[in-house]
């Protein structure tokens, strides 16, 4: 898929068509490297005591793994999704 393709998907869209790519191919690098985007974007869209937790405490972070795709988090991370689904 293009990159121009992939900017007119929304936020989950992308998400959704990462996930499941790093699924296929058993990407566990994807999910660290998210794994390390997560308190980067929740600064960037303003959750700083949320980024604060992650770089602290696992758990936050799997937890914001888990819910990645959605709302302010998902927005900061488009060009993340959008990078690895253009590769």
């Amino acid at each position: 898929m293009t990159r121009e393709k992939l900017e007119e998907l929304s936020s989950k869209e992308l998400h959704d068509l990462a996930m499941e790519s790093a699924r296929r191919r058993l990407d566990l690098g994807f999910l660290w490297n998210l794994a390390k985007e997560i308190p980067v974007a929740e600064a960037a869209s303003g959750h700083l005591a949320e980024a604060g937790n992650d770089v602290t405490r696992v758990s936050a972070l799997l937890t914001d793994i888990v819910s990645s795709g959605k709302g302010d988090l998902a927005d900061a991370l488009r060009p993340f999704y959008i990078d690895y689904l253009e590769h």
